[in-house]
């Protein structure tokens, strides 16, 4: 099969959890110039997970201009985010209201806790409640025209100068405000949150020309929009039901593409997983269900935090240096455990530890336990799916370690297929921005271009029952 325009040049914008990105790919999928600039978030308290709307939209700017001078002219701009991280702003002038809350912000959990009592159920890592939180600090008479949105609706409002307020289907879907459908705002939902309609954006395709980015040279289209792991879907060829990736940046998330028909269920599944729109194109959307891991890469950067590795690209060599963790478990939940068990309350918790535990047993069951999380999040998924994942694709920071890697085949008792380039979202927003104007003619030409770094066989199994035991007592761990 024929692979798209190798001559047209696509400029996607990513915005990570800790970082901006600025990217050019032609239409082989290959990554023709990239720019970064680190903008961590801060955590001025425990819970709280804040960062500078202003900076990232800065950033996202700077480096787009940037790469298209060092690239010349690109046919269209597709834009990638972290799920449901919030921003607030004043329509006239542009400016940001308050601090951007974090996806992984847990402020709102009371909130959440009420609206569960009241029969609706709205996780703290959703949009919703961090919308509400926004727009009754800045505005608590609600007399102001504010926008509120997610990362995609803000730097799509930064490159348009504010033509354009929109979100596509699967950041709608991760704000917990849109109809169970997914192409809709909820009337019930913002009555319940107490978030406007007028504040919200226009939900559009994910693949689509939506209008020029006037802020860049040339005003190419602004043509593709998807959330972070949703791009990493696409971005690793996903496209088919049955087939499967896990994204592992700061949180851990499995995305298994189901096809044209929305799961049966409208939250979460009975193993814990929930449906979310994958893309939406001419108005057809594509159906995925999800597991979340919600802190992966967040475990390496504590034990760098405590003094136990000095830099993250440490932890392989350290737990490379033993044959095993000796016993030692790690449950994964500094910000509680997701899929599943769902309890934002639980904490993390290091068991067996002997008096010749050394920081290799450490380090190696820290990433064992993610790779259990991640077996977690693949039995959730078959479950609620009715699927077999044959197969695991992988991507993100923690795709680059052979000891994590390893451990997640070994977890899942599933071959794993690495991903070629470490943030696979980029290329997927490259196909959406690229579908929209003709690069490729079909997700079949997409998916063509998937071609792993790298597969990884499983070499021995963990002790599942001794795993799930572990986690029910980190649930019972107050928070």
């Amino acid at each position: 099969m024929a692979v798209g325009d190798a001559d047209t040049r696509l400029l996607v914008i990513d915005v990570g959890t800790s970082g901006v990105r600025a990217v050019v790919t032609d239409g082989t999928a290959r990554i023709l110039h990239a720019e970064h600039r680190e903008l961590p978030p801060s955590t001025p308290a425990p819970g709280l997970v804040e960062f500078d709307p202003s900076a990232t939209a800065d950033a996202a700017l700077g480096l787009a201009r940037r790469a298209i001078a060092a690239s010349g002219h690109v046919g269209a701009v597709g834009i990638t985010n972290q799920r449901s991280s919030t921003v607030a702003w004043d329509r006239a002038t542009g400016e940001p209201v308050g601090p951007g809350l974090g996806w992984q912000d847990q402020r709102t959990l009371p909130a959440c806790e009420r609206l569960f009592t009241e029969g609706l159920v709205i996780a703290p890592n959703l949009t919703a409640t961090k919308a509400a939180w926004l727009l009754e600090q800045a505005d608590p008479s609600g007399r102001r025209d504010l926008c509120v949105g997610t990362i995609d609706t803000w730097i799509a409002w930064t490159l348009s100068q504010g033509a354009l307020h929109v979100t596509d289907p699967g950041n709608a879907g991760a704000t917990g405000l849109a109809t169970p459908q997914g192409v809709a705002w909820s009337d019930d939902r913002l009555r319940r949150t107490g978030v406007p309609r007028r504040a919200l954006p226009e939900i559009v395709d994910s693949s689509g020309v939506l209008g020029p980015a006037t802020a860049l040279a040339g005003a190419p289209p602004i043509a593709g929009i998807a959330g972070d792991q949703q791009a990493s879907l696409l971005g690793q060829g996903c496209v088919r039901p049955g087939m499967a990736k896990i994204t592992f940046g700061s949180g851990g998330m499995l995305d298994l593409c189901v096809g044209p028909e929305r799961p049966a269920f409208d939250v979460i599944g009975s193993g814990g997983s929930a449906p979310i729109i994958a893309w939406c194109r001419q108005g057809a959307p594509t159906w995925a269900l999800e597991g979340i891991l919600l802190a992966a890469g967040t475990h390496i950067e504590w034990l760098r935090e405590i003094g136990v590795i000095r830099d993250s690209s440490e932890a392989h060599g350290i737990a490379a240096s033993c044959a095993s963790s000796d016993g030692v478990v790690f449950v994964p939940a500094l910000l509680g455990l997701g899929t599943p068990y769902w309890d934002f309350r639980a904490r993390g918790a290091l068991l067996g530890v002997g008096r010749n535990t050394g920081r290799a047993q450490i380090v190696r069951a820290v990433l064992e336990g993610i790779a259990q999380r991640a077996a977690d999040l693949v039995e959730a998924a078959e479950t609620d799916g009715g699927l077999a994942i044959g197969t695991l694709r992988i991507d993100g920071g923690m795709s680059a370690n052979p000891t994590f890697v390893q451990a997640v085949a070994d977890a899942t008792g599933r071959p794993i297929e690495v991903s070629p380039v470490l943030e696979a979202t980029s290329l997927g927003a490259a196909f959406l921005a690229g579908l929209a104007i003709g690069v490729y003619s079909d997700w079949d030409e997409v998916a063509a271009t998937w071609a792993p770094r790298e597969r990884i066989e499983p070499l021995r199994s963990f002790d599942r029952a001794r795993w799930k035991d572990a986690c029910q007592r980190a649930k019972s761990l107050p928070g």
